[in-house]
């Protein structure tokens, strides 16, 4: 289910301090519950996952192609160290507070993360978030993952996506697979996500 982002903000998350200058995009309440300790095995869950082979064929296809779009034009090049947008620094990570440098080391995201669209590189963690960022030709984007408590000792997954478009390209790219992301995209990642996690609790 897509949340308002008033939901989002209403909690002083890390990311709103090392990314205020980031827009957030989307807000998503994931398919996934568990008690307070459950945040570990949801992020395990998470980041094994591989989007770009979800159940969905539509979805499938716009990952194909994106990936042959970022390989065409050499959008997801990872060797380039390209400055976020409007600033000098190439990583969100030169603006955390010490305590929580080198706070993302587990869990290991995925190769499949990794591939996607110049692949995601954990930023931090902590006992309710964790954040991973993108850097291509396209944009500068941050996947905010977050455990969010619903009262009776019962606790909500959460899911942000904060963007900076990267110039004029990035924009309209943006503006073009908004519709997309919202119809095909997220639903299916909803249901990939959801099914992981039912998989992973029926397991003796």
């Amino acid at each position: 289910m897509r949340l308002p982002n008033s939901a989002h903000e209403a909690h002083p998350w890390v990311i709103a301090q090392i990314a205020p200058d980031f827009k957030l995009l989307d807000v998503w309440a994931l398919p996934v519950q568990g008690g307070r300790d459950g945040f570990a095995s949801f992020l395990e869950v998470v980041t094994s996952l591989d989007p770009a082979h979800a159940d969905s064929a539509a979805s499938r296809a716009l990952f194909w192609l994106r990936f042959r779009l970022g390989a065409v034009f050499g959008w997801d090049d990872a060797t380039k160290k390209r400055p976020i947008p409007g600033c000098p620094e190439t990583t969100l990570s030169a603006r955390l507070p010490d305590e929580l440098r080198g706070s993302a080391k587990s869990p290991v995201i995925s190769g499949a993360m990794q591939r996607a669209a110049g692949g995601f590189v954990p930023l931090y963690r902590t006992d309710e978030e964790w954040a991973a960022e993108l850097s291509n030709g396209t944009v500068h984007g941050v996947l905010h993952l977050a455990w969010v408590e619903q009262g009776g000792g019962g606790y909500r997954a959460q899911m942000g996506v904060y963007v900076k478009p990267r110039g004029r390209l990035g924009g309209i790219y943006m503006m073009l697979i908004q519709p997309f992301r919202h119809l095909i995209v997220y639903p299916a990642l909803m249901r990939h996500i959801g099914r992981a996690w039912d998989a992973r609790d029926i397991k003796p």
